[in-house]
């Protein structure tokens, strides 16, 4: 829930011009970070590895996102993968660059044809979780 107050706080700091101060902890002039995390429709995740796989880290370079990582929950006891869901990582310049890379890449052709075409036999996604983070001071990634 702190967190949640953290980016409202940015948010509205942002969009009224004011200056938000970072916490003595985060990292000077450090990179923005995007977790996202999508929950796939039951029996859509392997095409949604596929789409990520063979176009969408792809489209994401061309405009400007740096692919960090993509991650499966696994089951502490097997190492198996486990549930509908794939979790990555991108990084960023800066929020204002965050959002022109995202509007560019939505309004790809290419994209939306991607899309599209992975998705004629019903949506790959039901839910996206999105958390913004911002490199610690010590962090190795900044």
């Amino acid at each position: 829930m702190r967190a949640f107050g953290i980016l409202l706080i940015m948010f509205f700091g942002l969009a009224t011009g004011s200056t938000v101060q970072s916490p003595p902890s985060t990292a000077k002039g450090g990179r923005v970070f995007e977790m996202r995390t999508y929950h796939a429709t039951p029996g859509k995740l392997e095409a949604l590895h596929a789409r990520f796989r063979e176009h969408t880290t792809k489209l994401f370079e061309k405009h400007g996102m740096t692919n960090v990582g993509y991650w499966v929950p696994i089951d502490e006891q097997t190492g198996a993968a486990t549930g509908n869901t794939l979790v990555y990582i991108l990084s960023y310049q800066s929020l204002e660059a965050r959002k022109k890379a995202w509007d560019a890449f939505q309004n790809d052709p290419e994209w939306k044809a991607v899309k599209d075409a992975s998705e004629k036999d019903g949506k790959l996604v039901e839910k996206v979780d999105v958390v913004f983070l911002s490199p610690t001071d010590y962090s190795a990634i900044k």
